[in-house]
């Protein structure tokens, strides 16, 4: 069985860190998405600085702050709990605040993996 490990950070300059650290606990690939939550486009308010047909790259470029999601796919369960707990020592708890959200998802079928 495959697992599916996610995490949205919510401070990117721990970004490198945080690769760093998934890969000694054995993720052998990580994704790494720019991103935002509708919570942070909400509080930037109305921008007057959009084109007049703007499309998802204007309205997600600016001075807005963006998170970093980052996900990788692992063969055991003790891997997935590793890169957590990993993940923890950096950011710290991960009920705290402006740290961010993880899960794992448990993969019946994974195709591509190497």
């Amino acid at each position: 069985m495959s697992y599916l490990v996610l995490l949205v950070l919510d401070n990117p300059d721990h970004g490198h860190d945080i690769l760093e650290a998934w890969d000694a606990a054995g993720a052998n690939g990580v994704t790494i998405l720019e991103s935002t939550g509708l919570g942070r486009v909400r509080r930037a308010g109305i921008r007057d600085d959009l084109p007049l047909m703007p499309s998802l790259g204007d309205l997600l470029r600016g001075d807005e702050i963006h998170h970093r999601t980052l996900f990788s796919v692992v063969e055991t369960e003790e891997q997935a709990d590793a890169i957590i707990e990993a993940t923890q020592r950096i950011i710290g708890d991960l009920s705290n605040p402006h740290t961010g959200l993880a899960f794992v998802v448990q993969l019946h079928k994974v195709y591509g993996l190497r």
